[in-house]
């Protein structure tokens, strides 16, 4: 008569668990890896859904010639990009709301309001997979200039944000979104590949529209650096999560801008 499997020293009998002492469970996350704790911890009443793993994408950027100027992506996914501006807030709980939230968040850096604190940026980029990109030295209304000037308003800001962050940015936004031939120009010679508008703008509670009032899939969404000073009371992290909940309203989630272009 056959004998079941002896206890030996390869089959060793694992070791009880201490009464009233489980083993701990692993952390639960989400597809995007945030656990859903994070959510509520930032005013949301469900999480984001992660944006698809292949991008539905038309290549925008050229390996040559002038930049190209947009304020959407063409795609199918119902994705929207987040774009922050200036750099004149630098909150750390923002910090902390973009690590725990895992937002791909797109920044473009003025250095006459940034440049005070570049660490708080380079911070916020590695919290959330974001980038750094270029809102000129000065903030001028580039309309107003003359070539010359604009080409130093830009090609300054590249330098300095090359020096402090890594790399050179390939994106550029004109102040106000004023620009005009020149300025691709000038932009170009400066290493941008793209001049990038928007096409919704959030405010301190709700978004305005280019047209109509509903997102459209590959939307820009322009924020800024702001505070409760200029956010009648409100921080920073309270307008994003009014921001994310207007998007989650309308069937959308972030992407990262990169990833699309």
């Amino acid at each position: 008569m056959g004998e079941g499997p002896s206890k030996t020293a390869d089959h060793p009998t694992p070791a009880p668990t201490a009464p009233g002492h489980p083993a701990p469970a692993a952390p639960q996350v989400d597809a995007r890896g945030v656990p859903p704790k994070a959510y509520t911890r930032w005013g949301l009443a469900k999480p984001l859904a992660p944006p698809p793993a292949t991008p539905d994408r038309t290549p925008a950027l050229k390996p040559s010639g002038p930049p190209v100027v947009l304020d959407r992506v063409k795609t199918n996914d119902k994705v929207v990009f987040l774009t922050y501006d200036d750099g004149a807030e630098k909150d750390p709980a923002f910090v902390k709301m973009v690590a725990d939230l895992k937002l791909p968040i797109t920044m473009f850096l003025t250095d006459s309001v940034a440049g005070s604190n570049y660490d708080h940026f380079k911070k916020l980029r590695d919290a959330g997979n974001g980038t750094i990109q270029n809102h000129t030295t000065g903030h001028a209304n580039l309309r107003t200039l003359s070539y010359e000037a604009q080409r130093k308003q830009i090609c300054d800001q590249q330098d300095r944000l090359e020096h402090h962050f890594g790399t050179r940015p390939t994106l550029f936004r004109p102040p106000y979104g004023n620009y005009n031939k020149d300025t691709v120009r000038a932009a170009g010679t400066c290493g941008v590949k793209a001049l990038v508008l928007w096409r919704e703008s959030m405010q301190i509670h709700n978004m305005q529209y280019a047209e109509g009032k509903r997102l459209k899939p590959g939307d820009i969404v322009l924020a800024h650096f702001r505070g409760p000073s200029e956010l009648k009371g409100s921080t920073i992290t309270e307008m994003t999560t009014r921001m994310l909940r207007r998007i989650q309203d309308q069937g959308f989630t972030i992407a990262r801008l990169e990833d699309y272009l």
